[in-house]
């Protein structure tokens, strides 16, 4: 897992947000984190991404968005 560095007006979603953006399962997205194909931030036992980086990985993965 990678962390980014995220500004205090950035905003940061859930698994569950990015899960119902991306129409996959929150295990997708859990996977995506967990490799470093996605950035994300552990906070406890949840992870949050930035909206910078959802878009990074979706523009990376040639996805419709």
């Amino acid at each position: 897992m990678t962390t980014v560095n995220n500004s205090p007006t950035e905003n940061l979603l859930t698994v569950a947000e990015i899960a119902a953006q991306m129409r996959v399962s929150k295990m997708t997205v859990y996977r995506l984190v967990q490799s470093g194909a996605m950035n994300g931030i552990r906070f406890g036992r949840s992870y949050r991404v930035s909206e910078a980086a959802l878009q990074q990985y979706l523009d990376s993965a040639n996805l419709p968005h």
